[in-house]
């Protein structure tokens, strides 16, 4: 099963009063396995970014000048999701900046038929408890040291909402058998890479038997 971890982060709060997608981060998953396969990319609004999100994310106007259009990067955008499940926190919110976007291209919306929403996950899971990423990560003990340092970005809570999902879903076992797949594979690759195969002489190996042996006194080997 493939499914997609999406986030977007956006000039503000609303689409339809000019707000904008600046920057999309995605990350594949095969059979909750999260692979090395993403979609990353930043996106020139045409319009400048508010300082109130600039402080959550940290993206400037200036940053965004040189960046592609939306309509520039939808196709390989759309390529990437391909008519994989998609899995967003708050996906309301990131549904509507997307669809805002391709409606505006002339293009097919996306719909919530085949979108997982991990905040509704979290609030049946927890009824009552906070479900923000922030909240959830720190629920999980998902390392938060670089969104602590870094801020927002599309990309970096993609990747940490693949823990939450995975701990939302399949529980905690299932967390650390996914780390442990992963190192496996990882160590199986370095040895593959690394590691030469040891050649065999059966020959000299024999011929080295019968050397030893023979040296030992009384050897009830040697007739």
């Amino acid at each position: 099963m493939r499914q997609i971890i999406l986030d977007v982060e956006t000039t503000g709060l609303y689409p339809e009063q000019g707000h904008k997608i600046i920057e999309i981060g995605c990350v594949e998953v095969l059979n909750k396995i999260k692979t090395k396969e993403k979609f990353h990319c930043f996106i020139n609004p045409r319009r400048d970014v508010p300082k109130e999100a600039f402080k959550i994310h940290g993206i400037s106007t200036e940053f965004l000048k040189d960046k592609p259009f939306f309509k520039d990067i939808a196709k390989d955008f759309l390529d990437f999701l391909q008519d994989s499940e998609l899995i967003i926190h708050n996906a309301p919110f990131d549904i509507k900046f997307i669809n805002y976007e391709l409606n505006a291209i002339g293009v097919k919306p996306i719909g919530m038929s085949r979108v997982v929403d991990t905040l509704l996950l979290a609030r049946s899971k927890f009824p009552g408890s906070p479900a923000s990423l922030d909240a959830l990560c720190k629920r999980f003990k998902v390392n938060l040291s670089e969104r602590e340092k870094r801020g927002h970005g599309a990309l970096l809570d993609s990747e940490l909402l693949y823990h939450v999902y995975i701990y939302l879903t399949e529980g905690v076992q299932s967390e650390l058998l996914v780390k442990k797949e992963n190192k496996k594979s990882e160590l199986k690759k370095e040895v593959k890479e690394f590691i030469e195969p040891r050649q065999y002489s059966y020959a000299e190996d024999f011929r080295k038997h019968l050397e030893f042996i023979g040296n030992i006194p009384n050897s009830i080997w040697k007739d």
